[in-house]
């Protein structure tokens, strides 16, 4: 797991089917920005804690294919 901080929103145009209803985060995580599954509603700013790999495909459902969740928002 990592922490941390909401950057914006992913607007994508076209998916793959089984991510329809699925919102995307930009998430910053030291120097590098990942691309992560939003399963808790995180807005921006939020420091956030992402799970990745196998863990993140759990956290957003077992037929969603995700490398990395934002699965908690960390309270300040």
């Amino acid at each position: 797991m990592l922490l941390g901080q909401v950057a914006g929103k992913v607007w994508a145009t076209k998916k793959a089917p089984n991510l329809t209803g699925q919102t995307f985060l930009t998430v910053a995580v030291g120097e590098k920005l990942l691309v992560c599954a939003d399963c808790v509603g995180a807005g921006e700013g939020e420091t956030v804690l992402v799970a990745t790999g196998g863990a993140a495909r759990v956290a957003a459902g077992a037929q969603v294919p995700v490398d990395a969740a934002v699965i908690g928002i960390i309270d300040p």
